[in-house]
């Protein structure tokens, strides 16, 4: 009966249509995040580092002579964790602590042999899906996910920030 479907579509409330440009954006926040997760348990299959971990190298080769509070600046956690995941890298034989020469309080992190060629075998890109893809947006879509991204934080209400210092879960 045509006239019975037509009843049903008209009978289809407002919520309803204003729910699904919702869950189009939720569909959309679940393939990053599992594009994200996917990239990163690849890279730990391929070169038996996290994604985390390969940025790391990544910033020391492109940068040698960092400090583990540079470091953990450069891939916005907090420095604890970039110490953590550091001597998981000492451990691996991948990186090496060398004192400064001029003051021996400082102390420089520097990539081994072994760890640039595991950084030549990794996947690329070597600094993650989700920061190179953010590394490749103009400014003014940059900051329309910015103004977007805080409405969705300002919404969940009371977050805990010390989160935005810690990598993903899957990248560590």
């Amino acid at each position: 009966m045509p006239g019975k479907q037509a009843l049903q579509d008209d009978s289809k409330t407002n919520s309803d249509v204003a729910t699904q440009p919702r869950l189009d954006i939720l569909k959309k926040l679940r393939i990053v995040i599992r594009s994200a997760q996917r990239h990163s348990q690849w890279i730990e299959k391929q070169c038996g580092v996290s994604g985390a971990q390969l940025w790391m190298m990544q910033e020391l080769h492109d940068h040698p002579g960092l400090r583990v509070g540079e470091l953990a600046a450069r891939l916005a956690i907090h420095q604890t964790t970039a110490s953590n995941l550091v001597d998981a890298l000492r451990k691996l034989g991948y990186v090496v602590k060398v004192r400064d020469e001029v003051d021996q309080r400082v102390v420089k992190l520097a990539l081994t042999d072994e760890g640039i060629g595991t950084l030549a075998k990794a996947p690329k890109p070597a600094r993650g899906l989700l920061p190179e893809a953010i590394l490749h947006l103009d400014e003014a879509s940059l900051a329309q996910l910015d103004q977007g991204l805080q409405g969705l934080l300002k919404s969940i209400g009371h977050l805990d920030e010390a989160f935005g210092l810690m990598p993903m879960p899957f990248s560590m």
